[in-house]
């Protein structure tokens, strides 16, 4: 899975366009499993997530997801949702199932966003350049998105959409997912040397990478290269390759019952010691206290569900 995993993580162009004079697209799939790219376009897009559970990319946000999730990815932003690996299995017969709005910032014209009006809503597509994921949404919200994939384009599809990102403009519980120093420095078009940075990182990163292998990936020297990343990203490169470690380590832990020792080196480092650590600095808390809290939140989640059937 993981060799997978890092073929994966190169990064793809995809054409979102919308068909000639709609100005938003809406797609509802159904199929066994999700698209497995990751990938970036210009257009923003909507989630819902149907049916299916696996690990959700946005940036370098790592997360679980679920079903029930909605989350608003802004332009340019890479993301992917990748299933479980059940999912994959020649024998399964799960489905996975979500409907999408993809849709430019001015799909209603340039001048429509700046309207005071529109002001709020002008202001989430600004933020969704994070990612943005919604959470206690009102099931009338649910029912909204469905029933704009049903409607044919024209005027009343139009006018739910628009109604859509009004509630979700207002709706007062939402995370941002990527952090600002990835988005600042992927929007830095001119960098290539940061898309070969990060390309490298996704490819080696279970492996040992130090400054001089980045730095002959970006054509520059060790010292320079230092320099350039701490400017364009706010952290070194170390804290960064690190990031992404414990990230992948964070989705091991929730998806598998390995023990920390194995997490650690299949994550890419060499010592339990700095591996706990690390994680610590990042998570603020050990590997095994991020396990329980995410059992008690599983737990927690269960009886929820029982307490509502």
């Amino acid at each position: 899975m993981l060799d997978e995993l890092i073929v994966l993580m190169r990064l793809h162009f995809i054409n979102r366009e919308t068909p000639e004079n709609d100005s938003f697209m809406v797609t509802r799939h159904r199929e066994p499993y999700f698209l497995k790219i990751w990938h970036y376009h210009p257009e923003l897009e909507l989630v819902l997530t149907i049916k299916s559970t696996g690990t959700r990319f946005v940036g370098d946000s790592i997360e679980k997801f679920n079903e029930g999730d909605v989350v608003l990815i802004g332009k340019n932003l890479p993301h992917m949702w990748l299933n479980d690996e059940v999912y994959f299995d020649e024998k399964s017969n799960l489905i996975a199932e979500d409907i999408v709005i993809h849709f430019k910032k001015q799909f209603l014209g340039v001048d429509f966003m700046v309207v005071n009006e529109m002001r709020h809503i002008a202001n989430l597509l600004q933020e969704a350049r994070f990612g943005i994921k919604f959470y206690n949404l009102n099931h009338k919200v649910i029912r909204l998105i469905k029933k704009i994939a049903m409607l044919k384009a024209g005027f009343e599809r139009t006018i739910g959409f628009i109604n859509l990102l009004h509630i979700l403009a207002e709706h007062p519980e939402s995370e941002l997912l990527c952090s600002k120093a990835f988005v600042n420095s992927f929007e830095k078009k001119q960098n290539k040397s940061l898309d070969k940075t990060y390309e490298f990182v996704f490819e080696n990163f279970t492996k040992s990478i130090s400054l001089g292998d980045v730095a002959r990936v970006a054509n520059m020297n060790p010292s320079a290269f230092s320099r350039f990343f701490r400017r364009v990203n706010q952290k070194t490169f170390s804290r960064y390759l690190n990031e992404v470690r414990i990230g992948y380590a964070c989705r091991l832990i929730l998806e598998r019952e390995s023990n920390i020792t194995a997490i650690c080196y299949e994550s890419g480092f060499n010592n339990i010691s700095n591996f706990n650590r690390q994680f610590r600095s990042i998570m603020k808390m050990s590997p095994t206290e991020y396990r329980m809290g995410f059992n008690k939140l599983e737990k927690a989640h269960q009886s929820i569900v029982e307490i509502n059937v």
